[in-house]
């Protein structure tokens, strides 16, 4: 039962830091002029990205392990629906990361400011399969 709690404490911690930053961080660069967000926005991604990455690798990892110990449908369910963010990421995400990435702070702009709204938008994406995640990994735990 210790796999499964540490998949959804894992799946938890994601979503706390993936809704976080979509209600806070988000909103607050959004009201810098267009050189500031994206400076603030680019060590701001390159922190989060090692911490959700592994978050989701290790809670996709547990929920598998729990799903084999207990063959319940929730666990399967919310390490698949944790293990969702990396294609979302990679296919939908990863290039609006890169275009900013490459973007010089000093050229920054309105197409600047577009593509960090876009990047919210998609990122509220992960918090949605983090919350879906933890309520399977729950509903798993509870029955």
């Amino acid at each position: 039962m210790i796999v499964g709690q540490m998949a959804f404490l894992t799946a938890a911690l994601f979503t706390g830091a993936a809704f976080y930053v979509g209600a806070v961080e988000q909103p607050a660069r959004l009201v810098l002029d267009d050189r500031a967000m994206l400076s603030q926005w680019k060590p701001s991604y390159k922190r989060a990205t090692v911490m959700q990455a592994s978050l989701v690798v290790l809670s996709f990892c547990l929920g598998f392990a729990a799903w084999i110990q207990q063959d319940r449908l929730g666990w399967i369910a919310g390490a698949l629906l944790m293990l969702a963010n990396l294609p979302v990421t990679f296919r939908l995400i990863m290039p609006v990361n890169k275009r900013l990435m490459a973007t010089d702070p000093a050229e920054a702009g309105p197409e600047t400011r577009a593509l960090i709204l876009r990047w919210g938008a998609l990122h509220a994406i992960r918090t949605a399969l983090g919350i879906a995640a933890a309520m399977a990994y729950a509903t798993a735990a509870l029955a």
